[in-house]
């Protein structure tokens, strides 16, 4: 497996344990809307706590998943994808809300490392 996609799979992971274990609570310049929180961006979003809650366990499975993949191969070209399907959807709540291209970078970011990590994984 390529050391940049490996590289991706530990930058994803890394970004995902931040964002949904870290700092969950904690104000950003990249929440939706005007929200200070995940609870708070969900709202914004029109989405329900446990939908939040649904997102954010998916979410950490997938990362996990990736960091798995590094030694059990299998795994990542299913949870980048996956995990790609997710930040597509997080791009496009950004869009809905109408929010200014920075607020969207991060997810954008995860989205591109999503692809390239599952289509460049066995090259």
């Amino acid at each position: 497996m390529p050391t940049a996609v490996i590289v991706a799979q530990v930058v994803i992971a890394l970004g995902i344990a931040n964002v949904w274990i870290i700092r969950p609570a904690k104000a950003t310049a990249y929440r939706g809307g005007g929200a200070k929180t995940m609870k708070e961006e969900f709202a914004v979003y029109g989405m329900s706590e446990t939908m939040m809650k649904l997102i954010g366990a998916a979410k950490l499975t997938l990362a996990a998943a990736l960091l798995v993949g590094i030694a059990v191969p299998v795994l990542v070209k299913p949870a980048a994808f996956a995990m790609a399907a997710l930040m597509l959807g997080a791009v496009s709540m950004h869009l809905k809300v109408n929010d200014p291209p920075l607020k969207s970078l991060p997810a954008f970011t995860m989205l591109a490392l999503s692809l390239f990590a599952g289509v460049w994984h066995g090259m």
